[in-house]
């Protein structure tokens, strides 16, 4: 199934540039790609850091171009850009939207670009049939909680994440040993 959003322009607040919604394209992604990393830095959250890469945007993007959107400014710049799939578990009625990556520039903030990406892909995923939306976000991300409540998500659930740092394992340390010797 071949679906379209409608293209959304809309005036900013303060009587700025107007933004335009659509379906990102190719030439998008390394725009869309540095705006993520400005965003998820690890210093911020570093749980969507680790996860924020170009194999994840690419791989969105070949996998339902569709479902991945993208706010520009009069001047092209990415304001913001929201990316999504759909799940479908086998055996299974239920079809699942997963907003999986939702950003804005700072420059842009405050002009309900967030919200407009969000219905859109709201939009997106009822076409196909999703019964559910999930979001899922750093329990740090205290913006992002308070929007997607505030667009009626709910029915948290903790979800615990683990690191161990494997620099002193002593594999790690042969390894270093054995590379800095092949130097000499």
């Amino acid at each position: 199934m071949n679906v379209k959003t409608r293209p959304g322009r809309r005036k900013r607040r303060n009587g700025g540039t107007s933004i335009d919604i659509r379906e990102m394209r190719l030439e998008d992604l390394p725009a869309v790609f540095a705006l993520g990393q400005k965003l998820f830095t690890a210093e911020k959250l570093p749980t969507l850091y680790r996860c924020w890469d170009d194999d994840e945007v690419m791989q969105l993007f070949a996998s339902d171009e569709e479902i991945c959107l993208v706010a520009v400014s009069e001047d092209k710049q990415i304001a913001g850009f929201a990316l999504g799939s759909v799940m479908e578990k086998p055996h299974n009625a239920w079809r699942y939207g997963w907003l999986e990556w939702l950003g804005v520039n700072p420059t842009f903030k405050r002009h309900g670009i967030a919200t407009r990406l969000l219905n859109h892909m709201t939009r997106l995923f009822i076409r196909r049939e999703a019964r559910i939306m999930l979001v899922d976000t750093d329990i740090d991300n205290k913006e992002a909680l308070a929007f997607f409540r505030k667009n009626d998500f709910g029915h948290e659930r903790q979800h615990v994440y683990l690191s161990r740092n494997l620099d002193d394992h002593p594999d790690s340390i042969e390894r270093r040993e054995a590379r800095n010797s092949d130097d000499d």
